[in-house]
C-alpha cells in the first residue's frame, strides 16, 4: 500500500507541475502556428501570478483572481503585438524586453503582495482514491485539458484554424486568399498571452498559495521547449508537459527520501530530461515556415 501512496503523490505532483506548462504551451502553439514566436511567456506568467494573487485577495474569489491573471497576460500580449505586428520589431528582442519589464514591475510589487495574508485559492478535488490515497486536481487542471481539446479541434477542424496555419506557413499566399495576416497574428498573440497569464495563476493561487519575486522560475522558457517537444501539437504539448511534470515529481520524491545523490543533481533532473527530449524531438519535425518573420518585411 505504501507503493500505491507514492504513486498517488507522484501523480498529483505531476499534474500540478504540468498544468501551468500546458496552459502556457497551448497559447504558444497557437501563436507559433500563426508565425509568431513569443519568448515573453515568462514575463506574462509572472505578471499573471501577481495579478491573480492580488485580485483573489481583494475579491476573495479565486475565479476573479484567475480573471485578473488573464487580463494581465492580455495587457502584456497587447504590448508585444504592438511592437511586433504594428512596428515590426524583432520578435525575440521584443519578448526578451517584456520579460525584463515584467521582472522589474513585479519586483517593485513584491513587498506589497507579500503582505497579503488572506488569499483564496483553487481547492484540489479527488479524482481517484485507493486505500485512502488519492490523486487530486484543481479547476485549473480541468481547464487546461478542456483548452487542449478546444485548441486541437480549432486548428484541425475549422476554417479559421486553417487560415491561422496558413498565415504561419505562407503569409503572402494567405493574404492573397483574403486573410488579414496581421489581425490573425494579433488574435493569436492575445490568446497566447491570456493562456500565459492563466498559467501564472496556477503558480500563485493553484496547488500552492504564495507569491515571490521570480515565482515563474523559468517555466515560460520550459513552455517554449514543451511546444517544440510536442511538435506544435496540442496533444503533443499535453504529453510533453506531463513528461516534465513527472520528472519534477520524481525529483521531489527522490529528494524527500534522502537518496545518496547530491540534491543539485536532483534539481537539475527535470531540465536535463527536457533538454534531452528537445534534442531528440527537435530534429524530427519542422516549425511553421514563417515562424519568427514579420509580415511585410
Amino acid at each position: 500500500m505504501h507503493h500505491i501512496g507514492v504513486i498517488m503523490v507522484i501523480a498529483t505532483t505531476t499534474i500540478a507541475v504540468a498544468t501551468p506548462l500546458l496552459l502556457a504551451a497551448l497559447g504558444e502553439v497557437v501563436a507559433e502556428k500563426a508565425g509568431v514566436i513569443n519568448v515573453g511567456i515568462e514575463g506574462m506568467m509572472l505578471c499573471g501570478a501577481y495579478a491573480a494573487f492580488a485580485a483573489s485577495h481583494y475579491s476573495q474569489s479565486p475565479t476573479i483572481g484567475a480573471s485578473g491573471a488573464i487580463a494581465a497576460g492580455l495587457a502584456i500580449a497587447a504590448i508585444f503585438a504592438l511592437m511586433t505586428v504594428r512596428f515590426r520589431a524583432d520578435q525575440v528582442v521584443a519578448g526578451t524586453a517584456l520579460n525584463i519589464l515584467a521582472l522589474g514591475i513585479t519586483g517593485v510589487l513584491t513587498p506589497i503582495a507579500s503582505a497579503f495574508t488572506n488569499v483564496p485559492s483553487f481547492h484540489p478535488h479527488r479524482i481517484a482514491s485507493i486505500s485512502g490515497h488519492a490523486i487530486s486536481i484543481d479547476a485549473l487542471a480541468i481547464v487546461a485539458v478542456a483548452v487542449t481539446a478546444v485548441v486541437g479541434f480549432y486548428l484541425a477542424r475549422t476554417v479559421s484554424g486553417l487560415r491561422l496555419r496558413a498565415v504561419g506557413e505562407y503569409p503572402a499566399a494567405a493574404s492573397d486568399s483574403g486573410s488579414n495576416v496581421n489581425m490573425i497574428r494579433v488574435a493569436a498573440i492575445l490568446f497566447g498571452g491570456s493562456m500565459a497569464g492563466l498559467a501564472g495563476a496556477c503558480l500563485s493561487i493553484g496547488y500552492n498559495v504564495g507569491i515571490g519575486q521570480g515565482i515563474s522560475s523559468g517555466r515560460g522558457f520550459i513552455a517554449l521547449a514543451v511546444v517544440i517537444v510536442g511538435r506544435w501539437s496540442p496533444i503533443g504539448a499535453l504529453l510533453a508537459a506531463l513528461l516534465f511534470g513527472l520528472a519534477s515529481a520524481l525529483q521531489a520524491w527522490y529528494q524527500a527520501t534522502n537518496v545518496p545523490i547530491p540534491y543539485q543533481v536532483l534539481l537539475a533532473l527535470p531540465y536535463v530530461l527536457t533538454l534531452v527530449a528537445l534534442v531528440v524531438r527537435a530534429g524530427r519535425t519542422s516549425a511553421p515556415a514563417a515562424l519568427g518573420s514579420n509580415y511585410g518585411d
